[in-house]
């Protein structure tokens, strides 16, 4: 068991790797996604007046509205990439462990996610005006949001990338699954940045169960999800 386990790992470090070193070599989060994220900061930046207080009052689910969309570009063009030029093949002939390819999967986009998140924070931090008043439960809402969409992009990119127009029907699948993601990660950041009073902790709990719940059914279908794709 414990083999096994190390096994799967080794698995997971390697294709987490593979993606990271792509993702170096295409900068594709460096060059298309952060614009579109800065973008969007920008826009409602302007279109909102922070005198109001709405700004302030809507950072939370701005934040996690523009996360959602900056993974759906990420996961789209990772899977994309790979179908295009036959990795998908090449990870079926690798004898790789498909519980350590999935795993890899959600490690990269972690990684990716949690950079683009970390820019966000202090685009939001600066130009919309908010404090951080529960660092803790921001922390922990932002890590239990970030796996849970790692998770359920690692496990509905495939599907999507084998769909005839597969643009369009990624976030069609994903989005009204992370639907509940996005409900409380806004909610758990609206109390962490003191916009709403109760406690967050059971939004944070429930994005950790998400997240749960998605890794598990990842590794129990990613084998054949591999063969199908």
């Amino acid at each position: 068991m414990m083999a096994d386990a190390r096994a799967v790992a080794g698995d997971a470090l390697l294709i987490a790797g593979k993606d990271l070193r792509l993702e170096a070599r295409t900068r594709v989060a460096t060059n298309h996604v952060l614009p579109f994220v800065g973008a969007v900061v920008m826009i409602f930046a302007f279109a909102l007046d922070p005198d109001t207080g709405v700004l302030r009052r809507a950072t939370a689910g701005l934040f996690w509205v523009t996360v959602l969309f900056a993974a759906v570009l990420l996961i789209q063009r990772s899977f994309a990439v790979e179908q295009a030029d036959g990795v998908s093949d090449s990870l079926r002939l690798s004898g790789l462990r498909p519980a350590g390819i999935f795993l890899g999967k959600v490690l990269s986009l972690i990684a990716e996610l949690v950079g683009i998140e970390i820019v966000l924070i202090g685009a939001v931090i600066v130009l919309y005006g908010v404090h951080l008043k529960g660092a803790l439960l921001l922390l922990v809402t932002t890590l239990a949001a970030t796996v849970a969409i790692a998770a359920v992009g690692s496990v509905y990119g495939p599907l999507a990338t084998g769909l005839r127009a597969s643009e369009t029907a990624l976030p069609l699948l994903l989005l009204p699954v992370l639907a509940p993601v996005l409900l409380a990660a806004t909610r758990a950041f609206e109390i962490a940045l003191g916009d709403t009073a109760g406690g967050g902790w059971p939004w944070a709990g429930m994005l950790g169960i998400v997240a749960a719940v998605y890794l598990t059914l990842g590794l129990a279908v990613w084998g054949p999800l591999l063969e199908e794709t």
